[in-house]
């Protein structure tokens, strides 16, 4: 297990985008049947999800919560040192997103780019390496990018996966500031995970194949009660926290049945434990800060918080962070439009050979308030 803690380096904002398209239990009801939607949504904690429209991709919604954050913050793109992105879903096989998004942002050149392909324990690694590199390297500002457009690689009659996912991205800042409060992460990794949660198709290996996603369920769910305890109290022992001086517990938004009884075993209490899927389903590496700013966003732009955070899934991942952020200059959701006039100019779906006139025509995604 890597341990580390990083001092110096603050959390200042956070911004989530959704995509404007609202998925509910009514319309899983036209092709799962009412009772099966029904049972699904009980077992899950699931209501509704947002769901990108064919041509907006991840970098879409990261363009426009990254467009946010620095406005609200006041910064210009020139001034960010790093940008992190981590997704698993990407526009392209090449080039990594992060480096679409250095270019439609107007990053400068002397910024670092980074992506990292990870999905549920993604936004704890992303803010590990961010503030790591960040630390390292002497800069001022990094943006870190997580989020997720799952929705592209499932099978919509897949009742095993459809109802669970939605499609979001998230933009954090994060500044080197002395005497900002240190950062207590522990991470873990087991690649014998790796056939539970998987896109077979669609990569080198398996080019011919449907690009589905495949979750085996009781797997995930055994994995996380085996591995994530243990590396939320070996991070709780670092920090010298006992989790009674835990403000808030965030852990990965996958299933709130999964997220109570995971609190349970820790000892936390309801009040503590943040519970965020309901209108958004399993958000993938976009979840817990969506979460952060679906349901605290108000209490974090207001004062600080000892927060918990811990991710988990594909890999297997997972890790944990202990924090205390706040109070926060933005921390908000807003809405990407579906219409295409009014969003980015995506290349999801180029005409054969496009290639680089594909790439040429993103353009800047605009931003609505939800």
């Amino acid at each position: 297990m890597v341990a580390s803690v990083i001092e110096g380096v603050a959390l200042t904002g956070l911004v989530a985008c959704v995509p404007e398209r609202r998925e509910t239990v009514e319309d899983l009801a036209v092709r799962f049947g009412e009772d099966a939607a029904r049972r699904i949504a009980k077992a899950t904690g699931i209501e509704a999800r947002h769901l990108v429209p064919p041509h907006q991709c991840t970098s879409d919604l990261g363009e426009a919560a990254a467009r946010r954050l620095l406005d609200r913050l006041g910064w210009a793109a020139d001034s960010v040192d790093l940008l992190v992105m981590v997704t698993q879903t990407h526009d392209h096989i090449l080039p990594a997103s992060g480096y679409l998004l250095h270019h439609r942002l107007g990053l400068g050149k002397s910024a670092a780019v980074l992506d990292l392909t990870l999905g549920c324990s993604g936004y704890v690694h992303g803010l590990w390496t961010a503030s790591a590199m960040l630390k390292a390297a002497g800069g001022r500002r990094a943006l870190l990018i997580a989020g997720d457009t799952t929705s592209r690689v499932i099978d919509p009659d897949d009742r095993a996966v459809a109802p669970l996912f939605g499609d979001a991205a998230t933009a954090t800042a994060l500044v080197a500031e002395e005497g900002a409060a240190p950062m207590v992460f522990a991470l873990g990794s087991d690649g014998a995970g790796a056939p539970y949660l998987a896109v077979p198709g669609g990569g080198l290996r398996r080019p011919g194949e449907p690009t589905h996603l495949f979750m085996d369920g009781t797997q995930v769910f055994a994995f996380t009660l085996r591995e994530v305890p243990g590396n939320i109290r070996a991070v709780l022992e670092r920090a010298g926290w006992a989790m009674e001086m835990v403000d808030r517990l965030v852990l990965h938004q996958a299933n709130a049945q999964m997220i109570r009884h995971l609190a349970q075993k820790l000892g936390a209490t309801p009040g503590q434990t943040v519970v965020g899927l309901a209108g958004f389903g399993n958000t993938s590496s976009a979840s817990i800060p969506l979460a952060l700013a679906s349901e605290l966003g108000a209490t974090l732009r207001g004062g600080p918080l000892r927060l918990l955070l811990s991710g988990f899934g594909v890999g297997w991942s997972w890790g944990s962070v202990a924090v205390t952020a706040g109070p926060l200059a933005v921390c908000e959701v807003i809405t990407l439009p579906a219409s295409p006039a009014e969003s980015a100019g995506s290349d999801a779906q180029p005409a054969k050979g496009a290639g680089r006139e594909a790439i040429l025509a993103e353009c800047p995604a605009r931003i609505a308030d939800p």
